[in-house]
């Protein structure tokens, strides 16, 4: 049996994080995996004038060299963007400016005034990477926001078990990544929040070594002109993304490859999504505005309690 996790919770990447560290010198671990979240997210902000994305999307077309971790990120962005088929796009950013989604969400107004009309995503095509340089092109400018989220987990939780955990779990605002011995269990149980009905659970699942991500339009959300509008962008039109798909939920080998898939899956709808996330060979739940979940992929594979299951849920969704 595992030794008992050390973990703290405390706001990073605009979201909340969740650290639990198993074995090895867990405090001191734990105190630098909080660390390296803030590093990575003073690297990927675009919310901070300084960081590296920021002076990537001010290049006008420039070379500009980065450091390994964003590099990374931004290749992984667009290989994303090349096995969805353009329907997750981290060129999206100007078309989530022109909605309003211009500076961190806990700082927005919920009712904003009238704005630009949407245009496409330019999409990825003409950004290039050579060892530690990149270039977008001109007018090209990126979102890494979900996809850092998860790629933070993924890195975060491999450099805990390299530097003597036993065991991980990295919980960024629902973007989880789980790794090496689980306390006091064979395996992670990891609640998914029932997003219609906060503090409700819509499923508790389990996993040895891999990753749970969550994309929804049921959050992060504000009004213009009496409509709603949300930070979830349709790359073909430029505006949030419509369609009866509220939440997707992904379980795959890694975070920042499950968040893609699930805002991929909820842009293309049903039954679109579904299919997507079976051609890619994960576990997914869609759920459509009238409250009724599609598994797809071998979801039933992860799942230990559903609210179908009867009874109530052992704990809150964390």
């Amino acid at each position: 049996m595992a030794a008992e996790p050390v973990e703290a919770r405390f706001p990073v990447m605009g979201s909340a994080g969740h650290l639990l560290v198993v074995g090895g010198p867990a405090p001191e671990l734990l105190a630098w995996a909080r660390s390296r979240l803030e590093e990575l997210e003073s690297l990927w902000s675009r919310f901070r004038p300084d960081s590296e994305l920021c002076r990537l999307n001010a290049s006008q077309g420039r070379w500009i060299a980065l450091s390994p971790p964003t590099v990374a990120l931004v290749r992984q962005a667009v290989r994303a963007w090349e096995l969805t088929g353009g329907l997750f796009d981290p060129t999206v950013l100007p078309a989530l400016e022109a909605a309003g989604y211009t500076r961190s969400f806990e700082a927005m107004p919920r009712e904003l005034p009238p704005g630009a009309a949407p245009t496409p995503a330019p999409g990825c095509a003409g950004i290039e990477i050579c060892s530690d340089r990149v270039r977008l092109p001109p007018g090209v400018r990126l979102d890494l926001g979900g996809i850092g989220k998860g790629y933070a987990a993924d890195l975060v939780a491999g450099e805990l078990l390299a530097e003597g955990a036993e065991g991980a779990c990295v919980n960024l605002g629902g973007d989880v990544r789980t790794t090496g011995s689980a306390p006091g269990t064979e395996a992670w149980v990891v609640a998914v929040e029932d997003e219609a009905d906060p503090g409700t659970d819509t499923a508790w699942l389990a996993l040895a070594d891999g990753a749970i991500a969550t994309s929804t339009r049921l959050r992060r959300r504000w009004r213009r002109q009496d409509r709603q509008l949300h930070h979830l962008i349709d790359p073909a039109s430029g505006a949030p993304a419509a369609g009866t798909v509220a939440t997707v939920t992904v379980v795959a080998g890694q975070t920042h490859w499950a968040e893609v898939l699930a805002k991929a899956a909820l842009i293309a709808g049903l039954p679109a999504g579904a299919a997507l996330l079976e051609t890619h060979g994960v576990a997914g739940l869609l759920v459509t505005e009238d409250g009724t979940a599609h598994p797809a992929g071998p979801w039933e594979r992860y799942v230990t309690w559903s609210p179908n299951c009867g009874g109530t849920s052992p704990a809150p969704a964390g």
